[in-house]
């Protein structure tokens, strides 16, 4: 439904197409640093992160929260 403005979302999650759904939580957020266009020199002084690696843990935590989601019905 929502994505990275850069497209990186979308992807990634091609790339999660027939991937075990235990791994998908870890697999999402390093196919979307893959693709991220945001500059990974640009560290984040408050986080200590690249906006690379944010994007990758951001999506990390989305799929997980979707995931718990649906383990719910």
């Amino acid at each position: 439904m929502r994505g990275a403005p850069c497209g990186a979302t979308w992807d990634a999650a091609r790339k999660l197409v027939g991937i075990a759904v235990e791994d998908a939580a870890r697999a999402i957020g390093l196919e979307v640093q893959y693709f991220c266009s945001a500059n990974p020199a640009g560290w984040d002084p408050i986080h200590g992160k690249s906006p690379v690696h944010f994007a990758g843990r951001v999506h990390s935590k989305a799929m997980q929260d979707a995931l718990e989601r649906l383990d719910r019905y």
